[in-house]
């Protein structure tokens, strides 16, 4: 069974950063992508970014040049920095992990909350 379990949400000035962090454990193919989506009030959920098994990254308009999305491959952790956070960025920020092999794999963590408000 594949968990992941996020941390590093809270409460943060506009202006000011936050780390998140998303753990899985359990058996997972090497090859995946690990995503961040996020769903503020009243809206549907959208990805924020992600990154392959190979590094490679993809970001959203809204949050290019300010977030930055790494992963260790070694502990099976993605991590999401966001810099320069604004109120619109208020929302439960979701990890997401996919893979492919003969089926689709998608499993989601829990959501942490990131408020930014003054």
């Amino acid at each position: 069974q594949v968990q992941l379990v996020e941390s590093g949400g809270g409460l943060v000035q506009p202006g000011g950063s936050l780390r998140l962090s998303c753990a899985a454990s359990g058996s997972i193919f090497s090859r995946n992508v690990m995503s961040w989506y996020r769903q503020g009030p009243g809206k549907q959920r959208e990805l924020v970014a992600s990154i392959t098994s190979g590094g490679g990254a993809n970001y959203a308009d809204s949050v290019k040049g300010r977030f930055t999305i790494s992963r260790d491959n070694a502990k099976n952790t993605v991590y999401l920095q966001m810099n320069s956070l604004k109120p619109e960025d208020t929302a439960v920020y979701y990890c997401n992990l996919v893979w492919y092999r003969i089926a689709q794999y998608d499993y989601w963590g829990q959501g942490t909350q990131v408020t930014v408000s003054s």
